[in-house]
């Protein structure tokens, strides 16, 4: 699929790396729709990028919040062929802390978030997508999903989060064998560290501390950098029900 004839929904769409690859669509010739729940932020990127993107303020973790906004860009875009989950959480907490053991309702958040939302996401576009024209190779639409490094190496605090991007990477394959029926692709991507807002939030002592971690280059990824790789897949037919590590080989220690 040509990135010039991509109708992508985008999750996290507002900032980061969802914002990024709001851009880089709209760029190429696409048209996104920007699925967030930050209104102001949302509405600002939306205005600046025109009549190739609407932004429709979704909560990923409420089913038929994101069936509404699916059917919101298919409304304005005809259909949709394309799907990027990025919103997600980073809520840490131990195990066992000062105060007791883990709050369930922390876990779950994080859970309905990053592994639930994602999951929404994926069923409400693919369930568009069946409806396409399918191209020369029989493809629909193609879907991509944010891991996480930590899905690999999580710290100490990061069950909840390494539980829910490790699920992203597990549901990865099966669904792909499924859609496989239908044209439809599937693939994850999980980032090691980038310049977003989760990291930009950190003291630049600690930044640049972090970057020294990271092998080659010694520096944060760049949003642009993760767009980039979500252009390849959405265009290189090839890449179905796999995950990407896009993380200059760094690998997270244990705190």
């Amino acid at each position: 699929m040509q990135i010039s004839e991509t109708l992508a929904v985008v999750s996290g769409g507002a900032s980061g790396l969802g914002e990024a690859v709001c851009r880089q669509i709209v760029k190429d010739g696409g048209k996104v729709a920007i699925l967030d729940l930050s209104e102001e932020k949302g509405i600002e990127l939306a205005k600046e990028l025109g009549d190739s993107a609407l932004f429709y303020k979704t909560d990923v973790s409420n089913t038929v919040n994101v069936e509404s906004a699916v059917d919101a860009a298919c409304s304005k875009f005809g259909t949709v062929n394309a799907a990027v989950s990025c919103a997600g959480v980073p809520t840490a907490s131990k195990v066992i802390t000062k105060k007791g053991p883990l709050s369930m309702d922390l876990f779950n958040k994080v859970i309905q978030i990053n592994l639930i939302g994602t999951m929404n996401i994926i069923r409400s576009a693919a369930a568009k997508m069946l409806g396409n024209t399918p191209n020369e190779d029989g493809e629909k639409g193609v879907i991509i999903n944010t891991s996480s490094g930590a899905a690999y190496e999580g710290q100490i605090g990061q069950a909840a989060y390494s539980a829910s991007k490790a699920g992203v990477i597990g549901m990865t394959l099966p669904i792909a064998r499924e859609f496989a029926e239908y044209g439809i692709r599937i693939m994850s991507i999980a980032p090691g560290l980038f310049e977003t807002p989760m990291i930009s939030g950190l003291p630049e002592k600690v930044q640049k501390s972090l970057a020294l971690t990271i092998p080659f280059p010694k520096r944060m990824g760049k949003a642009s950098e993760f767009a980039m790789l979500c252009k390849q897949i959405i265009e290189n037919p090839m890449l179905n029900g796999r995950t990407i590590r896009l993380d200059a080989a760094y690998t997270m220690n244990a705190k």
